[in-house]
């Protein structure tokens, strides 16, 4: 694998171009129709009945230039509030109900982290960002990570040893809430055990915009969205967006009532809707070109985000910033390096660079509220694609 120096040092050495994503059959993907005719029938299932999996779905799936499955299922929102006494969902009257659309955007919740990666390792193919510095280097001022050594690669790969989140949400001002991040002390030894973070994305967020001058939200913009064309991904608010939770103590940690297009996550409300680890809002066509794009090196159509090499730095096991090789969301897709990611509110999307594949599968399964986490579903469609590129 080369360097972060070495593929810093060919930045711009070549002019990279992929074709851009465009609509056809399984055939013409080279996926066998049968199995994507089951993943698309599965996917309409999970919005099935009166306590659907998720009130509404958008599945995308591909191989190559060729989106071979793009369909919407269920309902954008369906619900106006949770009844905890029945525990069950308070209906809106039907003509209120918002059918699911392919363009309906979602809340991402921790889909959010793979955009705070990718623009972290734009800043190491730059050279402004080093992978095994520390995080004193860069802020100084986060005296509890500085004092323990965490570096940037331990934020990354989830190997700081930091918890999994701190009560943000109920800090009485935006100066309380930074100092207790920069108070955090890592739980375990950093370089260790994997243990997944919250935390770690929000310092890589700091650390970004310290060393950048600039907001996550405009490097994002600038570097990510804004040159692959995928207007409609973003931090919020997005009115139009499916509806996710009816959130209230105690099953939730804020009293904040019925949630369409403001962030879900807490942690990410309280930061005013931008965070490295939640808030962006996107739509499935448009992870399908993020997806393209990574699967092509870093190139979409005429813009690079990213150089090949860097590509591969990003992607490699463990993975920095996304996940490899992970059954539990990845069904059958995993296990010659897929990477990818999940998101709380029934969200995930996976590359599989080994078949050239991308399946994004976006749900508000936490609409009218949360419930016990449960990717069965995720991973099925994963296995589906996994077949139908083997029966292809």
């Amino acid at each position: 694998m080369p360097s972060v120096a070495e593929a810093g040092g060919r930045e711009g050495s070549r002019e990279l171009s992929a074709p851009r994503l465009r609509p056809g059959t399984p055939e013409r993907a080279g996926l066998d129709p049968d199995e994507l005719a089951h993943l698309v029938q599965e996917v309409h299932e999970l919005t099935d009945g009166d306590r659907p999996w998720a009130a509404g779905t958008v599945v995308v799936a591909g191989r190559g230039p060729v989106i071979a499955a793009e369909e919407a299922a269920g309902w954008a929102v369906r619900y106006s509030a949770y009844d905890e006494e029945t525990d069950r969902g308070v209906e809106l009257p039907l003509k209120a109900w918002v059918p699911m659309s392919v363009h309906t955007p979602f809340d991402l919740a921790s889909l959010t982290k793979l955009f705070t990666s990718v623009a972290a390792v734009q800043q190491l193919e730059r050279g402004t960002l080093g992978i095994d510095a520390r995080v004193a280097a860069y802020l100084p001022d986060f005296t509890a990570a500085a004092d323990h050594g965490i570096t940037v690669r331990q934020l990354l790969t989830h190997t700081s040893g930091l918890r999994p989140e701190l009560p943000l949400y109920d800090c009485p001002s935006g100066a309380a809430r930074l100092a207790l991040l920069r108070a955090e002390e890592p739980v375990t030894e950093p370089g260790g055990a994997y243990g997944y973070s919250d935390l770690n994305m929000l310092l890589l967020q700091h650390i970004l915009e310290r060393i950048t001058g600039r907001p996550l939200d405009v490097l994002v913009r600038d570097g990510i969205t804004r040159p692959l064309g995928m207007a409609a991904t973003g931090f919020g608010p997005r009115p139009g967006a499916a509806a996710t939770e009816d959130q209230r103590t105690p099953w939730a940690k804020a009293d904040r009532g019925m949630l369409r297009g403001e962030v879900h996550d807490e942690n990410a409300w309280a930061l005013g809707g931008v965070a490295g680890h939640a808030g962006l809002f996107s739509t499935a066509r448009d992870l399908a070109v993020f997806c393209r794009t990574l699967l092509a090196g870093g190139s979409y159509g005429t813009a690079r985000i990213l150089g090949p090499e860097i590509v591969e730095l990003l992607l490699a096991p463990p993975g920095l910033g996304f996940m490899v090789d992970q059954p539990w969301f990845m069904g059958g897709l995993a296990g010659h390096g897929a990477a990818g990611h999940a998101g709380f509110t029934g969200t995930s999307l996976v590359l599989d660079p080994a078949t050239d594949t991308f399946l994004v599968l976006l749900a508000n399964a936490v609409h009218p509220r949360r419930r016990g986490p449960d990717s069965g579903p995720r991973a099925a469609a994963g296995t589906r694609l996994s077949r139908a590129v083997r029966g292809a």
